[in-house]
C-alpha cells in the first residue's frame, strides 16, 4: 500500500507547494503586519493571534521571488516549526491556499540538482498530484540560519486538533 501523508497545498509565483499538515496550526485571512526594525527583508514583522505574538516571512522573499502585493487570496499560514529541538510559531504569507491533500511520499522525488543559482536546500522532494507536481517544503532546512523574534519561541502549544 501507498505510503500517503497529508499536505496543506499553497501557491506561490504559480508553483505549488505542500507542508505537511502536522505543522499546520491555522490559515488566517492577510492582516495589518506591525513591522520591526531591522529585520531581515523576508521577515515582515509580527501579528497578535489571540494574545500571542507570531513573526511573519514572506515565503516569495525567503525564496528569493519577487515580491507582491497581497490579494483577497493572500493566506497568513501559521506553523508549528522545528527550529533545533523545539517548535517555533512562525507565520508564512503565501499568494494563496489550495487545499489539503493526500501525497503518497514514497513515489516523491528528490529535488532535481541542476546547478546554478537555483535553491533546493529547503525541498523535502518532489511529490505528485494527478498530473501536476506538489514541491514539498523542508520547513526545518527552510528557516535553518533565520533568526526570529523571541516572542515565537514556544514549545509550550500543541498544534490545535481538527
Amino acid at each position: 500500500m501507498a505510503e500517503t501523508s497529508q499536505y496543506l497545498t499553497l501557491g506561490l509565483a504559480g508553483e505549488t507547494f505542500g507542508i505537511s499538515i502536522r505543522n499546520v496550526r491555522e490559515i488566517l485571512d492577510m492582516r495589518p503586519i506591525s513591522r520591526l526594525p531591522h529585520a531581515p527583508h523576508f521577515l515582515l514583522g509580527m501579528i497578535d493571534v489571540r494574545g500571542s505574538g507570531y513573526p511573519i516571512v514572506d515565503l516569495r522573499l525567503k525564496l528569493d521571488l519577487p515580491s507582491t502585493a497581497a490579494t483577497e487570496a493572500t493566506r497568513i499560514i501559521i506553523l508549528d516549526v522545528p527550529v533545533g529541538d523545539r517548535l517555533v510559531g512562525v507565520g508564512f504569507v503565501a499568494d494563496c491556499v489550495f487545499e489539503v491533500t493526500d501525497i503518497d511520499e514514497s513515489s516523491a522525488e528528490p529535488a532535481p540538482e541542476v546547478g546554478g543559482r537555483w535553491k533546493s536546500d529547503y525541498i523535502a522532494g518532489i511529490g505528485r498530484k494527478g498530473d501536476k507536481f506538489v514541491i514539498l517544503f523542508d520547513l526545518a532546512k527552510l528557516m535553518a540560519h533565520t533568526s526570529l523574534p523571541a516572542a515565537a519561541a514556544r514549545d509550550d502549544h500543541a498544534p490545535a486538533a481538527a
